[in-house]
């Protein structure tokens, strides 16, 4: 098994166990209905990239991100890491997020794949953090399976995992693309030398697929008359 620690590298950290309840859980929904997600579309200089955010399974991270899409925060950023597992690329990851600190929102909460039932398969977009609770927007998209990178609470060490917060629906030929662009052989530190994007890949900017709805304009209040005498 790919150890973690190379994987990861300075992304791994801890997080605090999942407390059991005390309650029955409610009735699952009908296996009909498909756990609702925000479409986001990504465009990056190499293409577009659409992601679907689960904001029902993972709505705190999911909901972390969308505050820095609706905000712009997004726009400007880049992916600068590309990492090929196997020699042929076919399990990989690429990582991309904000570079200009001002533009980062406080830390969010770590929300495990034990509690949001998500994993590290193909397409997958997860988080990255340090410990827990210092996660911020910088992000990775799976190529091929990494599971490894799902919380197991039977492993040893950092067990907690990182957290999915959404799936690319379309774009996956620019995700292989970004795997591909050149690679520095200077940049990096440690395990991360040899990883760093030459000329880090440029987002343009992200949006929901559906933009927010306008707000309607109120009507002007219209001032009583004066009464007559």
């Amino acid at each position: 098994m790919i150890r973690r620690t190379v994987l990861a590298a300075a992304l791994l950290g801890l997080a605090l166990p999942t407390l059991a309840q005390e309650v029955p859980a409610p009735p699952s929904p009908p296996a009909t209905l498909e756990p609702a997600t925000m479409k986001v579309v990504m465009t990056t200089e190499l293409g577009p990239i659409t992601i679907a955010l689960e904001t029902e399974r993972a709505p705190v991270t999911a909901g972390y991100i969308l505050k820095h899409v609706d905000e712009k925060r997004l726009d400007g950023a880049a992916f600068y890491r590309a990492y090929k597992i196997t020699p042929d690329g076919s399990i990989g990851l690429v990582q991309a997020g904000i570079q200009d600190g001002r533009k980062l929102l406080p830390p969010v909460a770590h929300e495990p794949t034990t509690s949001t039932g998500l994993t590290h398969d193909e397409g997958a977009v997860s988080l990255a953090r340090a410990a827990p609770g210092t996660a911020q927007a910088q992000f990775f998209f799976i190529l091929g399976s990494l599971k490894a990178l799902d919380a197991n609470p039977a492993g040893p060490g950092d067990n907690l995992g990182f957290a999915v917060f959404g799936r690319v629906t379309e774009g996956m030929d620019v995700v292989r693309k970004i795997l591909n662009v050149p690679i520095s052989a200077t940049k990096g530190e440690g395990v991360m030398k040899g990883q760093m994007i030459e000329a880090p890949v440029k987002i343009f900017s992200v949006n929901r697929l559906i933009p927010l709805p306008k707000p309607v304009a109120k009507p002007p209040v219209k001032k009583p008359l004066p009464k007559r005498r």
